[in-house]
């Protein structure tokens, strides 16, 4: 599990399988956890988030959607 980014205790990262699918990030914060996509940033499913924390983390993902996608493709080469 490769993690991209660590802001405000959001931290942000992808499953080493997660390769074969469009892009996305995992969002982990406290005992929750969210999945968005990239291109539009959307939400896929959050589990144990808060709407507030949901919302955070969506702005983070946004204000860092450059660096998370060149570290896609690093990642899985695609």
């Amino acid at each position: 599990m490769p993690t991209i980014l660590i802001h405000e205790g959001f931290r942000l990262f992808f499953y080493s399988a997660d390769g074969i699918e469009p892009m996305h990030i995992h969002v982990e914060y406290g005992n929750g956890l969210a999945k968005f996509w990239i291109s539009p940033n959307q939400l896929v499913y959050s589990h144990g988030l808060k709407a507030q924390e949901l919302r955070r983390a969506r702005k983070i993902i946004d204000i860092h959607e450059e660096l998370i996608k060149e570290k896609w493709h690093e990642y899985f080469g695609i």
